[in-house]
């Protein structure tokens, strides 16, 4: 028997290669995407000031990223099924680098929502390509943990931000350049050096990889095929009868729910601490940070306790009553300490659903339906990013407060749990009657 032979060497060492050699530049490129599109966040202290944007002018052109993600998120995963995941994702990243950093040159409404809306047109794709360019490599019991890897660059993306906001927005005049341009410069061009680097180092698929043997290779292959076996016939990756598939909608339904509560109130997280707790943008970026670095150890641990319990669905409903409830004592305090807390067990709930939810489409949906799937379901998610970001911005300059968008926050949530747990009803029966 061979000396790399799967049966010598451990099914655990063959995925630990795989995640040394995928997870962190994966990660990596999706730490500096999340940063470019929510850098804004951090921006708006000076920029809506300078360029003199209403919350309903920076909230419109905040969720129209999110407008043209979802537009052209189907389309880009298909076109990254005929191209391979390498040469497409690498492609995302080199555009949107360049348009993230060209955010530094907005002066008006219009041109702020145009780039936003380039901006979204060039990272579509990236979050739904990687995640099913990881049931590519990863079998169904061991892929939480690597979703949850992978997407630990989400809050650590805010670590960074907090980290390094306060000093870029202190660079202020510096060559003739506003603090929020030195922003969107600095955050934007890592992301073109990114793409050269996942175009010389990602292979597309198990066996393109040439650290991998030719019997670790088949083994990760069988994997995948027996899983794909226990989801029953195949269909067509470019089928669109995935859109009369109950269970896609009701994920889809979920995501809108979940994702558009997020953002509402994160992109605008900042102007709101530092309103309610009278700090400056470097005190505002420490708590951000902190923040980031609790929600990264939630989402470690609930997509490891969800691979290790095998059950996804109480792992979502529960962060997602914590993140409810956390959003309905923001709405009614005005105390800076109870109001941060609130905030951070908000972040930390997100985490933890965001680090299990993406399991549930490579458990319940076959493989050949996966690239539609995963396009509709993350498209609709997008969907909702936008409309709340809008509603959210009006809501502001109607009211005068942001306590009206965060009151309704909580039913979005608790909607979204009851549909999951419908899910999980239905999904029991069916098992149950096979």
């Amino acid at each position: 028997m061979a000396v790399d032979d799967p049966d010598v060497l451990s099914q655990k060492a063959i995925l630990a290669k795989i995640s040394r050699r995928l997870l962190p530049l994966i990660g990596l490129g999706y730490l500096i995407a999340f940063m470019d599109r929510a850098n804004i966040s951090f921006a708006a202290l000076q920029m809506n000031r300078d360029l003199h944007f209403s919350a309903a002018v920076y909230g419109l052109g905040g969720g129209l990223f999110f407008l043209s993600y979802a537009l052209f998120e189907v389309p880009s995963n298909l076109l990254l099924v005929r191209f391979g995941a390498r040469r497409w994702i690498a492609r995302i990243m080199l555009t949107w680098g360049v348009i993230a950093a060209g955010m530094m040159y907005v002066r008006t409404p219009l041109e702020f929502y145009c780039l936003r809306f380039l901006l979204g047109l060039a990272e579509a794709g990236f979050f739904p390509g990687v995640i099913l360019y990881l049931t590519t490599w990863f079998p169904a019991a061991h892929r939480g943990r690597a979703v949850s890897r992978f997407y630990i660059a989400w809050p650590l993306s805010s670590v960074f931000m907090g980290a390094v906001a306060g000093a870029l927005l202190n660079l202020q005049g510096t060559l003739g350049l506003a603090g929020w341009q030195w922003l969107f410069l600095l955050e934007g061009l890592p992301a073109v050096v990114m793409g050269v680097l996942i175009l010389r180092l990602m292979p597309d698929r198990p066996r393109d990889a040439t650290w991998l043997s030719a019997g670790e290779v088949g083994w990760i292959e069988d994997r995948l095929a027996a899983d794909a076996a226990l989801l029953g016939h195949e269909e067509s990756h470019l089928s669109w009868r995935v859109l009369r598939n109950p269970l896609v909608l009701q994920l889809s339904a979920v995501n809108f729910l979940v994702l558009g509560s997020y953002y509402a109130f994160n992109l605008s997280a900042p102007l709101i601490l530092r309103d309610v707790t009278n700090l400056d943008a470097t005190g505002v970026g420490i708590i951000v940070a902190a923040v980031g670095l609790l929600a990264a150890c939630a989402m470690l641990f609930n997509g490891w306790h969800a691979d290790i319990r095998g059950e996804c669905y109480i792992h979502l409903c529960i962060p997602l009553a914590v993140m409810a409830a956390a959003y309905g004592v923001m709405s009614l305090t005005a105390s800076p300490p109870v109001f941060a807390a609130g905030y951070g067990l908000a972040v930390m709930g997100n985490m933890a659903v965001a680090a299990v939810f993406w399991l549930l489409p490579g458990n319940l949906i076959h493989p050949r339906a996966m690239a539609v799937s995963l396009g509709v379901i993350n498209a609709i998610g997008q969907t909702g990013s936008f409309i709340s970001s809008y509603l959210w911005g009006l809501a502001r300059d109607t009211s005068g407060s942001y306590r009206l968008g965060i009151a309704v926050l909580p039913l979005a949530l608790l909607l979204a749990m009851v549909i999951l747990l419908v899910m999980r009803r239905g999904v029991s029966v069916q098992a149950t009657r096979v």
